[in-house]
């Protein structure tokens, strides 16, 4: 008797450690998309910006051509 009580407990235990640790991950993989999005944000903005700044220096050059 004492035996498979200790196998339950154990099982138990086991359990809940990978409910924890899955958690964990979950958590992180959240925290990872937030900050991929932000990061994907930033690079958009600066691909504008420069967009917007070359359609300035291509301006600026026809106009120095003529």
């Amino acid at each position: 008797m004492y035996w498979p009580m200790i196998a339950v407990v154990l099982g138990f235990a086991g359990i809940a450690v990978l409910g924890v640790l899955g958690i964990r991950v979950f958590i992180e993989a959240q925290r990872l998309g937030r900050e991929v999005a932000h990061t994907a944000e930033r690079i958009n903005r600066a691909a504008e910006d420069l967009e917007r700044a070359a359609a300035d220096l291509a301006r600026d050059g026809e106009t120095l051509r003529r």
